[in-house]
């Protein structure tokens, strides 16, 4: 792998972690104010807790693909799998 490739993946992996936490910080702020919104506004109804939970979900799902799967899906998963479909295709 030449040094370009290198920089090149290492500059992928670190995009997405930087995603990951501009989505986190998203996912604080945003909830924050609508918990205060709820509260001053429909005390007696804890609708955010429902926004949260289901972008709590997709946050978790972020962090598992940009943490933990990153290196099973990278340039080299990509190329097994065409020579895989490409072999399938010449049977």
């Amino acid at each position: 792998m030449s040094e370009n490739e290198i920089y090149s993946r290492a500059e992928k992996i670190v995009d997405e972690k930087i995603g990951f936490y501009h989505h986190l910080y998203s996912y604080i702020v945003v909830n924050v104010i609508l918990a205060i919104v709820n509260i001053v506004f429909s005390p007696e109804n804890w609708w955010f807790m429902w926004v949260s939970f289901f972008w709590g979900i997709g946050l978790v799902c972020h962090f598992i693909k940009t943490h933990i799967f990153i290196e099973k899906f990278d340039e080299k998963y990509r190329d097994k799998m065409i020579e895989k479909e490409m072999e399938k295709i010449r049977k």
